[in-house]
């Protein structure tokens, strides 16, 4: 049975490893102004933080209509017999919806709700990429994605609360306050939501050691695959944030750029260590 991929380029996996799984990613438009930037192609990160500098607000992103989610999926069932669509977490945009609702005209189309995003959304793609190449019945590839949904731990340390202050995430005071004792923030995916879970006080490379030290010790990981995932490039902080990460053991650590979606809501110096509970 021949089972095409397809996900919400806010997945955050790599243009090459899309390429050679042969994974169409979904991009959600990023509107800046009166002009919509387009994933992938004609916008990266730092585009963002230039314009919200610039304009003192965030850009806004619009989810892929029904129409346009039901062209790809038509598109790739006339080659494959099933498509597995790996959508954003429901809970925080109508992009899954509109793929379901396109779901439901085609036979054989399956929208996952991943209840994550970024590289929480694609730890559960590279393990349905893992259950294809063994030849698993697409039934029990369903089976399984659905109760690894459950182990996913997707989480980010913010240092700076800037973008979470213009989303309507965080008021001024708690902003000057954050700055004033350096408290940065972690986020979790909570059942599909973002939720503040703990506050770290200190330097940033300090405070990531110890959100490290937490997430493994609150949710220990299998050791298969992890992301270390940001929104900038943060030279030194990551690769010393990698290194504590390689000494746990993880037989695969993948360094990602997160992408322009994610990027204009959580702003630069955010980083997250995502992986599979056990």
């Amino acid at each position: 049975m021949r089972i095409a991929i397809t996900a919400d380029g806010t997945c955050d996996i790599s243009k090459k490893y899309a390429e050679e799984h042969n994974i169409t990613l979904t991009q959600i438009a990023v509107i800046m102004g009166d002009k919509e930037y387009i994933e992938g192609i004609n916008i990266v990160p730092q585009d963002i933080y230039n314009f919200v500098e610039k304009n003192k607000v965030l850009p806004k992103t619009s989810a892929k209509s029904s129409y346009e989610y039901k062209e790809v999926f038509e598109r790739l069932r006339k080659d494959y017999d099933a498509v597995i669509h790996f959508a954003i977490s429901f809970g925080v945009s109508s992009s899954g919806n509109n793929a379901l609702q396109a779901s439901k005209e085609i036979d054989n189309v399956y929208v996952v709700d991943t209840k994550s995003l970024s590289s929480g959304s694609g730890l559960l793609v590279m393990s349905c990429v893992d259950k294809i190449k063994k030849g698993l019945p697409l039934e029990k590839i369903l089976k399984e994605i659905k109760e690894e949904i459950e182990k996913v731990q997707a989480s980010f340390l913010i240092n700076k609360l800037d973008y979470l202050k213009k989303g309507g995430r965080c008021s001024a005071i708690a902003l000057f306050g954050a700055n004033l004792l350096g408290i940065k923030i972690r986020v979790e995916l909570v059942d599909g939501m973002m939720q503040p879970a703990k506050k770290y006080v200190g330097k940033f490379p300090v405070c990531l050691s110890k959100y490290l030290q937490d997430i493994v010790k609150e949710y220990p990981p299998e050791l298969n695959r992890v992301f270390v995932t940001g929104s900038s490039a943060m030279p030194n902080i990551r690769e010393n944030l990698i290194k504590e990460v390689k000494a746990l053991g993880f037989k695969e650590i993948i360094d990602m750029q997160a992408g322009s979606t994610i990027c204009s809501h959580c702003g630069p110096e955010t980083i997250g260590v995502l992986y599979m509970k056990k």
